[in-house]
């Protein structure tokens, strides 16, 4: 078992400019109407995120709130109590006749959302999402780091805690969680490319972004190979729900656990080792930025290489290849046993 807990800080950047299709950086299905002259109280701003009650959304709140008393501009978050696309879909609709300035949106499936969000920017409303790189009707999509530098990074860390062999197996929060899928698919590319001893046990399993579904999806991957020795965790809620059912097992030195999280959910476990290391970036200035952004859109500015949003983290936007309206900012962050203090929530 080669299981190693250094610390180390790494930031990843995105790829080559892509130009916006639309007037601000839109895809199709029309942009916003977007004069320029609102002033920061004549605007409203709604953050819609994938569920409510989870320690990674209740930081992101943070952001939205610290956002709305900087700016002065009326900014909310609102969220299902699961993560379902239709929830997702009807309080997007219910927003609409209150005719918000903008819509930020972290989908949980960014395919289901695509018709409803069009409707938004058709009456004029700013909308911009984030874990969502590759939406077409956003104006802009704002995304921490690029998405398969990020799920090769955990490769990487993952395969060298297993020193090189063994097997694991990769969670989502859903299928359809695009962010996710593309993490888990970056994770397994580096294994085939780097480490080709390691091999993923079955398709990416889904939790639903629940911890308690997590927890007991772990427990059958452990009945059903009970050698395996890595797991790879997408939704903040996948590492907590595993590192438990490792624990109860007592596996937590011969297990190597990586993924999303924040490290007041991962420090319990990175105390023993049911946690190795938690990646992730801060859901607070994710928050933030997403809704810094829609405030240039509705001004009247684009976003565009080298944007800055004014956020840490966001200073200087890279467009993401293979997108009309992607851009990425250089914000991972990696937390072990030894800097997991650092960190206020």
């Amino acid at each position: 078992m080669m299981k190693r807990t250094g610390y180390q800080a790494l930031v990843v950047g995105a790829a080559t400019l892509a130009l916006a299709a639309c007037s601000t950086t839109g895809g199709s299905g029309g942009a916003a109407d977007t004069s320029g002259d609102l002033a920061p109280e004549d605007m409203s701003m709604v953050t819609v995120v994938k569920l409510t009650g989870v320690g990674w959304f209740d930081r992101m709140e943070e952001g939205v709130n610290a956002f709305a008393d900087r700016t002065g501009i009326d900014a909310r978050q609102q969220g299902a109590d699961d993560a379902s696309p239709e929830k997702q879909i009807q309080i997007i609709q219910d927003l609409l006749p209150q005719n918000p300035t903008a819509i930020t949106v972290v989908p949980n499936s960014p395919e289901a959302l695509e018709n409803v969000l069009a409707s938004a920017r058709k009456q004029g409303v700013v909308v911009v999402s984030h874990e969502a790189a590759g939406m077409e009707n956003v104006d802009a999509d704002i995304e921490a780091f690029d998405n398969d530098s990020y799920g090769r990074l955990i490769g990487e860390n993952l395969a060298d805690c297993m020193g090189g062999k063994g097997q694991y197996a990769a969670f989502v929060g859903g299928l359809t969680a695009k962010t996710h899928m593309d993490w888990v698919a970056g994770g397994l590319a580096y294994m085939k490319e780097n480490a080709p001893g390691i091999t993923r046990v079955s398709d990416p399993i889904e939790s639903k972004e629940d911890e308690g579904v997590a927890y007991d999806r772990a427990k059958e991957i452990l009945a059903k190979y009970p050698d395996i020795k890595g797991f790879q965790g997408s939704a903040g809620t996948d590492v907590a729900g595993i590192a438990r059912a490792v624990q109860e097992a007592g596996k937590q030195d011969s297990i190597c656990v990586m993924g999303t999280s924040i490290p007041s959910v991962a420090k319990k476990y990175l105390a023993d080792g049911s946690i190795d290391k938690a990646f992730l970036w801060d859901p607070a200035l994710a928050g933030e930025a997403q809704l810094a952004a829609a405030e240039l859109i509705a001004q009247g500015k684009k976003i565009e290489e080298g944007t800055d949003l004014g956020v840490k983290g966001y200073e200087s936007l890279k467009p993401i290849e293979g997108t009309t309206n992607a851009f990425s900012g250089e914000a991972t962050l990696i937390v072990d046993k030894d800097n997991v203090d650092d960190f206020d929530f």
